[in-house]
This record gives C-alpha cells, structure tokens and sequence, in this order.
C-alpha cells in the first residue's frame, strides 16, 4: 500500500502559502509508516518546531490501473473518507529554498492519520462532499469537491500515468485553505457531510 498525496489542489490554499497556483496536479509519496494507528495520539516529532494540520478527502483505490483513461477513473476508486497531512512547516520551507524534496517535512512516520472509510454511494450529497475540521471544538477548515482545481478522476488519470495504482492505495486529495499549527492538548476532529470519521489528539 502506498500513500500519494496532492499538494496546492485549492487556489485559496495555495494563495495562503504563497505559492503558483498549478497547471497540472502536484503530487509526492508517503510511506506506510505515515499511517497512524486507530486510536492513537499523534505525538509532535523533535525535530521540528512548526507542525501544520492539512484536512483532506482521502480516496481508496479499489482495483490495479495503469494509464487510467479519465473518463473512466471512477471505476478505481469506491470509498472515500478524510485524512490529515501534518506538515513540518519549518522543514518544508528549507526544503523548497533548497530546491529539495519535500519526504522530510511531510513522509515521516505517523504524518497520516486516517478516518474511517465509507461507500461512496452512501454519501449524502456526492455532489460536493464537503467536509470540516474542527480544532478543540472550533470550525477552523472546510472545503468542497466543487473547490478543487483538479477533480478526483483528473488526479488518478494523471496520477496513473506515473504510478501503476493498486488495490488499497490512498490518494489524499488536496487541502482547502485554514492551514495552521498544532501544539500538545489539541484535538482534532473531522466530518464529511456532517459525520464524524477521525478525531486525533494532539501529544
């Protein structure tokens, strides 16, 4: 199984950052050591000073492809469900003035933690999938399918091209804007149409 996460895929997002809004998905690997085990408190890494929170729409693959026609990218993918993609925001911004690769600011171990996966077909509102986060109890991100730059089957056509996609990969699908920092004591909890999949205290 591997991790395959999407960067800058809201303008707001990508605005906030300051980065160039993308003609084409931004995309890099994690590990499966990024997964954080059910139930278990995501503990802040020594070697940084500035962990983000990114709140995602995660996306499982159902079935092996290669070279995924877009119009048929749906037929890969039949769960969905919501994730997190802590940053080491200090590490990433040395990383990009150096023109190096993001892993150490983003693929360590326990950076993905990941809510429970449903059907798609039992979505509310499949037209938007809209999800939030809350932090100790305050609405700080929310985002739409509606908002993305590159919509779900663009990202695995494109993805594809590159990467054989199998069974069980996860595809984290991009951040909408609210990006910030986590401190220990915190907690987060995220919905996707108003149901709870993931709550991750802050250690």
């Amino acid at each position: 199984m591997k991790i395959i996460c999407i960067g800058r895929n809201y303008v707001a997002h990508a605005q906030e950052l300051k980065n160039e809004v993308p003609t084409e998905p931004v995309f890099f690997l994690k590990p499966d050591t990024a997964i954080l085990p059910p139930g278990r408190a995501f503990y802040l890494p020594d070697f940084s000073n500035d962990i983000h929170h990114e709140a995602e729409l995660v996306l499982k693959i159902c079935k092996e492809g290669k070279n995924i026609a877009e119009e048929f990218a749906h037929r890969y993918y039949d769960q969905i469900s919501v994730g997190l993609d802590f940053t080491a925001r200090d590490i990433q911004q040395r990383q990009k003035e150096k023109g190096l690769p993001w892993e150490p600011a983003k693929a360590f171990d326990h950076s993905s933690p990941v809510g429970k996966f449903i059907p798609i077909s039992s979505v509310k509102d499949p037209t938007t999938f809209a999800f939030h986060m809350t932090k100790n109890g305050a609405s700080i991100q929310s985002g739409t399918i509606q908002e993305m730059i590159f919509s779900f089957d663009k990202i695995i056509s494109y993805v594809s091209k590159y990467i054989t996609l199998r069974k069980g990969d996860l595809i984290f699908t991009g951040t909408p804007k609210g990006v910030g920092p986590v401190k220990a004591g915190d907690e987060l909890v995220l919905f996707l149409e108003g149901e709870q999949l993931l709550s991750v205290k802050i250690a």
